[in-house]
């Protein structure tokens, strides 16, 4: 299982809810690595999605909410359910892909995160663990970078679980 996710310099994900940095080339990066794998994610994320679910990926939402239902997703109810579910997929097309919640429970089953590193810091209130202070992950490859239209420099970090 890998993970994927979009970080400002203090590790900071998002604040009410919402993406903070809007970069064309993350979105790009993002689709074109999930295309055609599952997405794991929490129902505040699923809910984010303009359209419903991502199309072309397979969509599994973490919910304890019994009632929740959307049609164009799987859902499940626990880490335990959502692990016994991907028993038989391969973990190169898994993505946790938010929210911090998520990653927090099940970055330990991953073996590469793969984040796009944002040089600015913004009000937030999710935040994705510090894989440069956890022992173990290690920063295994610098993928590319860019500047955003509005100027935030930004990497794309692949980090690997030791």
């Amino acid at each position: 299982m890998n993970a994927i996710v979009s970080v400002t310099k203090d590790w900071a994900i998002g604040n009410e809810g919402k993406l903070l940095v809007h970069n064309r080339e993350d979105m790009r990066f993002f689709k074109e690595t999930t295309m055609g794998g599952t997405v794991i994610c929490g129902r505040t994320t699923f809910e984010s999605f303009p359209g419903g679910a991502l199309p072309g990926r397979r969509n599994i939402v973490l919910s304890r909410n019994t009632s929740y239902a959307p049609a164009d997703a799987e859902v499940v109810r626990s880490i335990d359910e959502a692990l016994q579910l991907m028993a038989n997929v391969d973990p190169n097309k898994v993505w946790l892909i938010g929210g911090a919640r998520v990653y927090e429970a099940l970055l330990p089953h991953c073996s590469r995160a793969l984040v796009t590193w944002n040089n600015t810091s913004m009000p937030a209130d999710a935040y994705f663990p510090n894989l440069d202070k956890d022992d173990c992950w290690h920063l295994a490859n610098t993928l590319g970078t860019g500047t955003t239209p509005s100027g935030i420099p930004f990497e794309f970090r692949e980090y690997l679980h030791v």
